[in-house]
């Protein structure tokens, strides 16, 4: 039997290509194209000179802006929507489409289909979000007269913390998916209704969600203004980006690990 790892990479393999051509990917690739769409409308506004985006009077710069829309748009929303549609069918499709006994009758381990099939679902994700990303970088950041080259470092670690959500959100839900037999609705009521219910009440509730550790690294990935600073203090606590970074890679590991205990001991019993 081969290694858990040369296992992965054949499954990854054949998932990649399956999943980028997808009818999920053509819907999310439309959801992730909105923020490029109000990055062009807030660049036609700016050549235009009508006053918009403006705090106290005074003229937002483009960084902040595109602080923002990767706080509120790519964080909040993009990160944990990929994570649910892509997560909770890396065992939930098979099933659904009567295939999982295939890929269980190979001489692989069990769980090297879950890990494999992760890895694909990250390569999506990611070659998905980074062109939306870049375009929206590329057209806000000049806003109001703002250069690009200062402002790359920031770019690098938005990209970083968009990874780290996608990890963390993908393997979660992976392990919704390997345990629960309809999991897209459960992981919809954990992404937007528990998660912000947690942060708005105070006290520990809010440790059980991803986006508390998710938003401790957005100081470190957004320009310290006076907005930006007042929608942080909204949420009363954060955490420090590096018990931020440990806590995601913690949970993306034990849901990898959870997923796999499951994929390996669980029958699963296909519908006729």
């Amino acid at each position: 039997m081969p290694s858990l790892l040369t296992s992965s990479l054949r499954v990854f393999d054949l998932s990649l290509g399956e999943m980028l051509w997808s009818r999920r990917t053509v819907f999310l690739a439309l959801i992730v194209g909105g923020p490029v769409v109000i990055s062009i409308i807030l660049r036609i506004v700016d050549l235009m000179n009508v006053p918009a985006m403006r705090v106290n009077g005074v003229k937002m710069a483009g960084p902040s802006i595109f602080g923002l829309l990767i706080w509120f748009l790519f964080l909040r929303f993009i990160v944990p929507i990929l994570g649910i549609f892509y997560g909770t069918s890396l065992i939930a499709d098979e099933v659904e489409d009567k295939t999982i006994t295939y890929l269980f009758t190979r001489p692989i381990p069990r769980s090297a289909v879950l890990l494999g099939k992760y890895l694909a679902y990250l390569a999506s994700t990611v070659l998905i979000v980074l062109p939306s990303v870049m375009f929206v970088y590329f057209l806000v950041v000049p806003i109001g007269g703002g250069g690009i080259a200062g402002t790359f470092p920031n770019l690098v670690r938005d990209l970083g913390l968009l990874a780290v959500g996608l990890a963390a959100y993908g393997a979660l839900f992976a392990a919704v998916g390997a345990w629960v037999k309809r999991p897209v609705l459960l992981g919809l009521f954990f992404a937007f209704g528990f998660e912000p219910f947690a942060l708005a009440v105070p006290g520990y509730l809010k440790r059980f969600t991803i986006a508390f550790y998710t938003q401790g690294l957005v100081p470190e990935a957004m320009p310290q203004e006076s907005l930006i600073s007042l929608l942080q203090s909204f949420f009363h606590e954060t955490v420090s980006p590096l018990e931020g970074v440990l806590t995601l890679l913690v949970i993306t590991g034990l849901s990898l690990a959870l997923a796999a205990r499951a994929v390996e001991r669980r029958e699963y019993v296909l519908e006729q």
